[in-house]
């Protein structure tokens, strides 16, 4: 079963008017249900307008082609968290975080130059034992026989872990960093996890106020490997001010914590959600890396990154207005049938599994997707190796935003 009939549309995605489709409203993305609203849109307007959001108007780009031009042309599409910054939430006045990814060249290739020693090969090639004994102890401690959430006893438990070894961060204090993650990308409402954008951001104070300590300690001894001290002795990074280097802290978490936790949990959906996909595994292990491909496209973590244009730009006949918001929807690309074969099915084989666009492309192309796609190759390498099946067995509570692409929960059972 694709995940596309997966949830009921709000409304009737094909009788909607065109100009009413809002693809933001996070009610969709908590009952999966987006689906049909992006196939009408990349069919009849790839291009198209929502001139009243709970996000204000914005430009939705549907197509793979379409994004893949609006993503590699920075010139015309900031980045910039002047401007509103990456998601389609503006930044506000009172929480304007920069950070590397909302930040234009030169500045942004700068910044990015720091921190990615950490993601090199020879680096990833040291950290794949220690990855690897983490995801062994997290799955010999999980209970058989009975129902667990595997969100938080192994894809939050393996992320937080790497996260805390990257920063070099208090292991004991590590689901902070889950929380603080959590926090960022929340939209405050009633119910959730901030009511309000002043309680969201004395939250993230806090994270500072915290972060600031560890980068105390590490400006004043000599550098090393981790995050931190990269940050803090970087050419380009080590004057900073407070709310930059809040920004690069929360950039780094997200990108470590959010997008590898929900591909995790989305890859144990998606084999059993497609049982011949996961026998065809079990036959030929060798498919992992490929099936790693192909669930980081099905699952696409990010569902979105958002640009602001400078300048007025002609786009597949629309004409998109200097200063409007413009939102790339990976999730929508990621199915685009004119350019990925039966885009809708989870096919851990396919021709061409690297084809996706949940890394984006050009200068901001995912700094940590080499780390991102170990974690999930090695976690089935061990998956494999103890269990016969991982059983699903309720629907997933989904994040209610339409910008992390993930889940609250998944309950799952593995046979004892």
């Amino acid at each position: 079963m694709a995940d596309g009939n997966a949830g009921a549309p709000i409304e009737d995605a094909t009788s909607i008017a065109l100009e009413d489709i809002d693809v933001s409203n996070p009610a969709l993305w908590a009952a999966d249900s987006h689906w049909p609203y992006f196939a009408r849109l990349r069919k009849e307007a790839p291009v198209h307008y929502c001139k009243a959001s709970l996000f204000g108007p914005y430009w939705s780009i549907t197509k793979y082609n379409d994004i893949m031009a609006v993503d590699t042309n920075h010139q015309v599409f900031s980045s910039e968290a002047a401007l509103g910054g990456i998601a389609i939430i503006d930044q506000g006045a009172e929480l304007r975080l920069p950070m590397f990814i909302a930040m234009d060249p030169p500045k942004h290739d700068a910044q990015r130059k720091v921190v990615s020693p950490i993601v090199s090969p020879m680096n990833l090639a040291t950290m794949e034992p220690l990855i690897r004994g983490r995801v062994q102890q997290i799955l010999d401690g999980l209970p058989r026989g009975e129902t667990f959430d595997w969100v938080d006893r192994v894809s939050i438990e393996l992320t937080t872990q790497m996260l805390a070894t990257l920063f070099d961060f208090p292991f004991e204090d590590r689901r902070k960093l889950t929380y603080w993650s959590d926090i960022a990308t929340t939209i405050p409402a009633p119910g959730m996890l901030v009511e309000t954008e002043e309680e969201k951001l004395s939250i993230l104070m806090e994270c500072l106020g915290y972060f600031t300590r560890l980068w105390n300690e590490r400006v004043n001894a000599p550098p090393g490997g981790d995050l931190i001290s990269m940050l803090a002795h970087g050419e380009s990074t080590r004057n900073m001010s407070p709310e930059e280097y809040l920004g690069n802290l929360i950039l780094l978490i997200v990108g470590g914590n959010d997008t590898t936790r929900n591909s995790i949990s989305g890859s144990v959906l998606a084999m059993h959600r497609n049982p011949d996909e996961f026998a065809k595994l079990k036959a030929n292990p060798d498919l992992i890396p490929s099936m790693v491909s192909e669930t980081i496209r099905w699952q696409t973590p990010l569902a979105h990154m958002r640009r602001t244009a400078l300048e007025d730009f002609e786009l597949s006949g629309q004409t998109i207005k200097k200063g409007d918001k413009v939102i790339m929807w990976y999730v929508s690309g990621n199915r685009d049938e004119t350019v990925i074969e039966r885009p809708d099915e989870y096919i851990i084989d396919r021709e061409r599994p690297r084809q996706h666009m949940s890394f984006g492309f050009g200068i901001h192309r995912c700094v940590g997707n080499r780390l991102a796609e170990l974690q999930l190759k090695i976690i089935w390498e061990e998956i494999l190796a103890r269990f016969d099946r991982i059983e699903v067995m309720a629907e997933p509570e989904r994040v209610p935003s339409p910008f992390v692409k993930g889940y609250l929960n998944l309950l799952v059972r593995i046979p004892a």
